[in-house]
Order: C-alpha cells, then structure tokens, then sequence
C-alpha cells in the first residue's frame, strides 16, 4: 500500500475510505510508523470511533500493540470522581506510550478528540511516583505501606479492585493500577520470597511473576508537599472563604474529596497534555470532523462553569485552566507529522484502493435468500471473506450458508486467509462495514452488508428484550416455519411463515405467529426486533418454574400480583407486573432483584386460567432508572442553588486570604516557632 510521506509541521489530507478501510488505513501507516521507531497517535471526532479503530486495527495488525487513553466518563465540574477502573487505565495509558519503543511501551494509542482537551498530570509526576519491586529484593513492610498510601492507593481488609492492598502477616496483597490482575507478595523476613497473581474473587493464588510495577493510586500525588501546594495554590486562585469549603478542608486531612479531579491545577506548577507524552517524533492522525466536537464540548462547559461559579463550598476554577482551546489543540499538533482523514467524504469511484461492495443484502421470503451473495461471487474475480462479529454468530452464519449450499472454510485470521488458496472463506471480527480492498484483490463482507443492519443495532439490543445474544434474529432467512419464537410483549409462540396483508396503506409484509388455542398474532416485518428465537423449556418444565418462581416472589409484591393476576382473568387481557425476587436456595446471601412479568391469560376448555408469558430480570434497568432520577434531582438541586448563590453579593463573600496566609505563615515559621498550645490555636483558624 502505498502511503503518503509526510514530515513535521505539515498536514496530508485524505478523503476517508469506504466501510471499515480507515482502520486497514490507519494499521499499515502504523505498521510503519513502528518499523521507524515512532508512535503513532489518532484523535477520532467521538468516543464510538475510537473504540472500533481499537478494535479493527487488531484484525488487520495484530502485532500492533494498540492502547486507547480513555475519557474520565464525567461532565466537567461534576462532584463525584470518575471510577477507578478507569483512572487505572488511563494511568497505565499513559505510562505505556511514555514508554516508547520499550517492551512495555506502546505502537498505537487512540484518544477522542474532548478527552484530547483534559490537561493532565506532567509525565515528572508519573516517573516519580512509579516504582518496582523483584523477587529476592529487599523489601520494609512500614516502607512499602507508606509508598502505597502517599501514592493514593487504600488500604482495605480485601483486595478486589485496582488501587487497593491489604497486608495479612508476611502476606501483602496489592492490585497495582493499570494491571489486569492482582498480586500477591510473600515475605521471607525484609525480603521478597515470591510474587504470584491471584484471583480476587477466590483469593486463590494463580501463578508467579517475577517483578511488580507500581502506578500512582491517583492521577495527582496526596503527600504533604503535594497539599500544602494546593491548599496555597487555592488560596492564591480561587476566590471565597477558604474554611467554608469542605475540599479545602478534607485536603488539610489527607482526604481527596469526589470531583477532586477538575482541581488537578491546584497540584502542580504546570499540567500538561497528551502531547506531552507523545514524544516529538509521534504521528498525529485528526480522524474525522473535530471542530464540532471541540465546539459542543466548550459550549457545555462554559455553560456548566456558568452554573457552578458562586457556590463558596466548592468554587470551582476556570475551564481555561483545566482544558485546551481548539487553537491550543491544533498549536500543538502541528509540531508533529499530521495525516487527516477528512470526513462526509465518500469513497471516490476510481480509487486505487478501495471500493463500496456491490448490493449483497439477503431476499427474505425468497427461495435461495443468498442469491446476491452467489452472483457476487460468480461474476467477481476477488477472493471473499465473510466476516462475523462473534464466534456463536460464526456458526449461526455458517448454519445459514449451508442451507443455500455454501460451505466456506474457517480461519483465524486475516493473515491466514490470505496464505491459503481458498476463494471463499469465514472468520470473526468486529468490522463495522466491509469493503473491497483493490489492491489486495479481496472482499470483505459483514454481516451488515448481508442482513441491512448497522453494528449498533447488532450489538445493542435491550436487555429487557433478550438477554442470549446468540438468541437474536438478525433476519428473517434464520427462520424456518414451525420454529418455536419469543415476542418481547406477547411471549412464546410458533412461527408460521410471511403473509401479505392490505391495512389500507398498500400491502406489507406480516409475520404470523400462533399461539396456544390457535391464537394468531400477525408482527410487521418492521418490527423484527421484537422476536427471538425461544431457547427455554418444556411445557411441564415451564409450569414446575414457574411455581419456583411464585414461590420466591417477595410477600409484599405477592399480593399486587395476585390482584393483577386475577383482573388479567376476569377481563381476558394481558398482565404486566413488577415484582421482587428473593434468592434462591444456593444464593442466600444475595439481594432480592427486580424482575417483570409479562403474560396473557387463556382459558382452557373446562374454564381453567392459565397464563402464557415470560420473566425478566430488570434490576439493571430499574437501578440505572433510579440514579438517572437521583441524578437529575441532585442537578436542579445545584443548579438552584448555583443560581442564588451567583446573585449574592460579592461583599458577603469576601476572601479571607490575608488571615489565613498570615496564621499558615506562623503556624510554620522555623526562627520562633509557636507553642504547642499556639498552634493548636492555629491549626482551629487554619480548619
């Protein structure tokens, strides 16, 4: 492939590929970049982008070691601290592309573009606040213990999750952030005896390694220094009484308050970027249309500071501290080599390189639903490769192929593919679009070109609806008549075939689903979504789970469901009922879950009801329901407040600054330092 030169200070701009060849792009100028000992870094316009680079830059390199630098997942300003599995992997981003052409270190790294803007901690805190051990070393236990703690990392009873260690005799357990897995470290007296990993959910010791590396616990240090810098850093920028604010407090005690984050300024002389990290001689990718981004995202923010400002328990500090400009963002890019993808733009006809692949869609309803795909292949002289997104939809693809006679080979990779000699061929991966690579003389056909349906609607369907993946319907080629099928609303039911119905509108297309006593139910094919193939049971089975089921319904919702269920058979309608269930017998100690019951009741022919339905387990759904709730109740709780707060005057407000630097200025003079008594007395103004 043959790739543009490009140098230092200057921009090659190409119009972006079609389907997923962005990311066939972006791996080969990669693979070069790499045999030139440089990094390469892509800034995607959005978080969804980055992610399926990561992903389909694998496929074509898998010997690229690709990372991606993560969003804190946070609104600017927001008052609680992003998760730490996050933090973990942002740390150990960082340390990997600082790294550089060590083993340890990193070929690509991929950032959204607003993540690109978040000022970060310089790479002189990361070197600092990094050390190793080895096996057979000399190791104090009060030492270790006071570098974990100033490092951020928290002493717990049980490891389970990165930034933790607990430390059990001669045993110290500690998840080091941005490693995968725990360790633990066995003591021989001050020396270092073995160091093994170990599952934090067994606790059970795995195998041994023969070095620990330690990240920070946080992206900024919590020492003395580090806070009495902050404390007169805050002093020095943020307007208001120091003492009415619980962060400035919490910091005198050690304690880094939630939202600690968007003070990060306060820790240091100077932050630094991303950029910072690259090195000079790193690639710079601007993937996609960034402008909008960055726009939106400083319209958000400058929006939130508006509502934040005035609040004397936690001013906060201007966005200019804490984020790029755009201006600044594209200063620093242009001292690298840039390559622009430039977005909106299709695929010109007679590129040398690649090309949209010609219409493959399956025919429902027809008698060989492949026939686009077999013309393809007997009209085209390229090799074919179908490409599926996992491996159970791999052999779910295969079932259908070689139900229209096709019977492709499997491989487990791009490579080995293209070293065989087969024209036809199945493997996996998460392409997002195929595309016709020219140059190569190969197809590459997903599930998208053949079933009509983007990668987000293959792979976000609602829980609620299907819980087995492997379950969907992606087609309505994957049925047979007769098969067994589940509708998210109507429950289990037995597909019959397509009819053809006029509703006045012209004639559409219906599925006709029956039901128990010969009760139809006609599904628009538009509506396809709705319907997954049933993987359960029997009818007794059903009927002995169901019994199980009522059996751990919680009493109170015991009840409502009884009520519902008995005004369900009296007007012969459908029944839909939340409830809580209690654990069962192996699983005592677990909280009850929300679950939904979903039914329609029938009569039998001695005037029996039964209902006919399904259960589902919505706990995530209730849950995340309640925090978007609770979330938006604490914000208009803030932001009212904010707003009063902002029309106080500023004289009610005025900065004690002078006091306070005075008292901090006695309380550590070393020429006549104050009794003990005296700066208990200033240790109560300082608070």
């Amino acid at each position: 492939m043959d790739l543009p030169k490009l140098t230092a200070g200057k921009r090659f701009t190409l119009p972006r590929p079609a389907g997923s060849a962005d990311a066939l792009l972006l791996a080969r100028l990669a693979q070069r970049d790499k045999a030139q000992g440089r990094l390469t870094a892509i800034v995607t316009s959005d978080a969804n982008d980055a992610q399926r680079l990561l992903e389909e830059m694998a496929f074509f390199a898998p010997e690229l070691r690709c990372c991606l630098f993560p969003d804190w997942e946070t609104l600017p300003y927001d008052t609680f601290s992003p998760h730490q599995d996050l933090i973990s992997e942002r740390l150990a981003t960082l340390w990997r592309i600082s790294q550089k052409d060590k083993d340890t270190g990193a070929d690509v790294v991929i950032v959204p573009a607003t993540t690109a803007l978040y000022r970060v901690a310089p790479p002189s805190f990361l070197a600092g606040y990094t050390f190793e051990f080895k096996v057979k070393q000399k190791l104090e236990e009060a030492k270790l213990k006071a570098q974990l703690t100033l490092a951020g990392y928290s002493h717990v009873t049980q490891v389970v999750s990165p930034g933790e260690y607990a430390v059990r005799g001669g045993l110290i357990d500690l998840f080091p952030m941005g490693s995968l897995v725990p360790f633990r470290v066995d003591l021989f007296d001050d020396e270092i005896d073995s160091i093994r990993t170990f599952d934090p959910d067994s606790q059970r010791s795995l195998y041994p390694v023969p070095e620990v590396r330690l990240l920070p616990g946080r992206e900024f240090p919590m020492d003395d220094d580090a806070r009495s810098k902050f404390r007169r850093r805050w002093r020095e920028r943020l307007e208001g009484d120091p003492t009415k604010s619980r962060i400035y407090k919490d910091m005198g005690a050690g304690v880094a308050t939630a939202g600690i984050e968007y003070y990060l300024p306060l820790f240091f002389d100077e932050t630094a970027t991303v950029f910072d990290y690259l090195g000079t001689e790193a690639t710079v990718v601007l993937h996609g249309d960034l402008e909008p981004a960055f726009q939106r995202f400083w319209t958000d923010t400058k929006e939130r500071y508006r509502l934040a400002q005035g609040d004397p328990e936690r001013p906060v500090i201007a966005p200019e501290a804490l984020f790029l400009s755009a201006e600044q963002f594209y200063g620093r890019a242009n001292e690298h080599a840039q390559l622009a993808i430039r977005p909106g733009v299709a695929d010109i006809e007679d590129s040398a390189l690649f090309q949209k692949l010609d219409e493959l869609t399956v025919v429902r309803g027809a008698e060989d639903p492949l026939a686009r795909l077999k013309a393809h292949l007997r009209n085209t002289a390229h090799r074919v490769l179908l490409l599926a997104e996992s491996d159970g939809r791999r052999e779910s693809l295969l079932d259908f192929l070689r139900a229209s006679q096709l019977s492709p080979p499997a491989f487990d990779s791009l490579a080995e593919f293209q070293a065989s000699p087969e024209m036809l061929g199945i493997a996996t991966a998460g392409l997002a679009q195929g595309f016709c690579w020219l140059e190569e003389g190969l197809d590459l056909v997903t599930e998208t070109e053949l079933f009509s349906t983007g990668p987000s609607g293959r792979r976000r369907r609602r829980q609620e609806q299907v819980s087995d993946v492997e379950a969907l319907i992606k087609d309505l080629s994957e049925l047979n008549v007769g098969d067994p099928v589940v509708h998210a609303a109507h429950g289990i039911g037995r597909y019959k075939g397509l009819v053809n119905m006029d509703l006045g509108q012209g004639s559409s297309e219906f599925l006709h689903l029956e039901y128990a006593d010969k009760a139809i139910l006609y599904v628009p094919v538009a509506q396809l979504h709705q319907i997954s193939r049933y993987t359960g049971v029997s009818a007794d089975e059903a009927a002995r789970c169901a019994d199980a089921i009522f059996a751990r319904v919680a009493p109170d919702d015991r009840r409502e469901l009884m009520s519902a269920l008995e005004a369900s058979g009296r007007v012969g309608g459908p029944v839909r009922a939340m409830m809580k269930l209690q654990p069962s017998k192996d699983a005592m100690d677990a909280p009850p879950r929300w679950h939904e019951l979903q039914a329609l009741s029938r009569q039998r022919a001695d005037g029996t009801i039964w209902w006919h339905g399904h259960v589902a387990d919505v706990t995530e759904r209730i849950t995340m329901q309640e925090a978007v709730a609770n979330a938006r109740a604490m914000e208009q709780l803030a932001r009212l407040r904010w707003e009063f707060l902002a029309g106080v005057s500023q004289e009610l407000r005025t900065p004690l600054n002078g006091i306070l630097g005075f008292t901090e200025l006695l309380r550590e003079d070393t020429e006549s330092p104050p009794s003990q008594r005296q700066r208990e007395r200033l240790d109560v103004v300082l608070s």
